[in-house]
């Protein structure tokens, strides 16, 4: 892969980690005890009814499984970024192959080929 190429994907994957950490904050702050770790905050209305303390249960729920799968997308977002910095980006973790440039425009992200995703 060329230089070129590697700073359009790296301009991208930071883009990319900007975006989940503001979408993140929106509902959720860094853990300090954890690096990596975002926690939900527990939507607390005062002097609510039932229904009111139900339904923050529910949004809080919702947003547990969404916080999850952002902190995932933000980990390999910053594995990427980490490889970059290696001078080990684009290549699969799995079988060491280069990952094709066209997965990498569509998942900049990505750690494994075609073939090894599959696989998994």
């Amino acid at each position: 892969m060329n230089n070129d190429f590697i700073k359009k994907a790296e301009l991208s994957l930071k883009e990319k980690k900007t975006h989940l950490e503001q979408e993140l904050s929106s509902f959720a702050t860094k853990d300090p005890g954890l690096r990596g770790d975002w926690d939900t905050k527990y939507p607390r209305t005062p002097e609510g009814g039932l229904e009111e303390a139900a339904g923050e249960v529910e949004e809080y729920s919702t947003n547990l499984h969404i916080e999850f799968s952002l902190e995932v997308q933000l980990k390999n977002v910053n594995t990427a970024l980490a490889q970059i910095e290696k001078g080990a980006y684009g290549i699969c973790q799995n079988c060491k192959t280069e990952i094709l440039k066209e997965r990498i425009l569509a998942i900049p992200e990505s750690q494994y080929c075609t073939t090894c995703t599959k696989k998994q």
